[in-house]
């Protein structure tokens, strides 16, 4: 059997040295409607204002910057539906080395513009009838290059991790945090930044209601696999959990929230009028849980991780006017 090599906090910190200066140090928002709604202090880690719009070009960056040489010179390999694409290409772009990237040919069309335009070899496939991880083995293996997916690698979890890290880091320790799960890469290195800094914090993750492979993963003690997601929270269309997230989230997260479709449209509306901020439907998941459960929260301190801002600005329009 196989002996996974977990990441731990120790890793998290050498991350975020090694990110700073490429990566933003995005701000904690509050808002003293939400504050008063809740009748709690919540905070919003807003990744949404990362560069390339998420959370995802922290893990990029990490994971590309400890490249050989010879690494660099083939590139790297990744599939995503749209944030870790951007991610990736942008990170590759920065440190000098070429990057293919497959993805789902109904990913959001400003996602794809983005990556290509961050440099990218864009590779497009159906994401309900082809396996994206065989394609990006098969590309790897022909063409030399080094695969990195979207969350279940060591140093992409280390380095989602350091968004928690600054949060804490400002707002001292906490009592919840939700965090937006799909594949478990961010919720896996915010569980590690919150073991150290706050332990006491109930962790949530929270899923689409369509799409909770990760609850039922957590429930029955084992990575369970679903078909892929009929949601708008297309950075939560995930399949399963990885080998690497599932151990981290078994061990170290409270609990696994699910949120509708319809929650997400109103949490994404209240960002656009209320705080002035873009935030993509994935991005939405936290504050969905948070506001389902605000009556548990009265009297405490919050925080909430805003994952990302990547929509189509059509799409957006629709939401708001539904």
């Amino acid at each position: 059997m196989t002996t996974l090599n977990l990441p731990t906090y120790a890793d998290v910190e050498l991350a975020a040295g090694r990110i700073a200066g490429a990566a933003h140090r995005t701000p904690v928002l509050t808002s003293r409607t939400v504050n008063a709604e809740f009748g709690a202090e919540v905070f919003f880690k807003c990744e949404n204002l990362q560069r390339m719009g998420a959370f995802k070009f922290r893990g990029a960056y990490n994971a590309l910057s400890r490249f050989t040489p010879e690494q660099r010179r083939f590139g790297v390999v990744a599939y995503s539906s749209g944030n870790h694409a951007q991610a990736i290409a942008l990170s590759a772009q920065l440190l000098g080395m070429p990057a293919t990237i497959i993805m789902p040919q109904d990913a959001p069309a400003a996602k794809i513009a983005a990556t290509r335009g961050y440099g990218g070899n864009v590779v497009l496939y159906d994401r309900y009838t082809e396996d994206r991880e065989q394609i990006g083995r098969d590309l790897a293996e022909k063409h030399g290059l080094t695969l990195i997916p979207p969350y279940d690698h060591p140093d992409v979890i280390a380095g989602q991790g350091t968004a928690a890290k600054e949060l804490f880091e400002e707002t001292g320790p906490l009592d919840a945090f939700f965090v937006c799960l799909g594949g478990g890469g961010l919720l896996a290195g915010s569980a590690l930044a919150t073991r150290a800094l706050s332990p006491l914090c109930a962790l949530y993750g929270v899923e689409p209601e369509a799409g909770n492979d990760g609850q039922q993963s957590l429930r029955s003690g084992a990575i369970v696999h679903i078909e892929t997601p009929q949601t708008i929270a297309d950075g939560a269309q995930t399949q399963h959990l990885g080998q690497h997230t599932f151990p981290i989230i078994q061990r170290d997260v409270d609990d696994i929230l699910t949120v509708s479709d319809q929650q997400l449209v109103d949490c994404l509306r209240f960002f656009a009028e209320r705080m002035k901020i873009v935030v993509e439907p994935t991005g939405c998941l936290g504050f969905a849980a948070a506001r389902q459960r605000k009556d548990a929260l009265r009297g405490k301190r919050v925080g909430v991780l805003i994952s990302g801002g990547n929509i189509d600005l059509t799409r957006l329009g629709s939401f708001l006017t539904a």
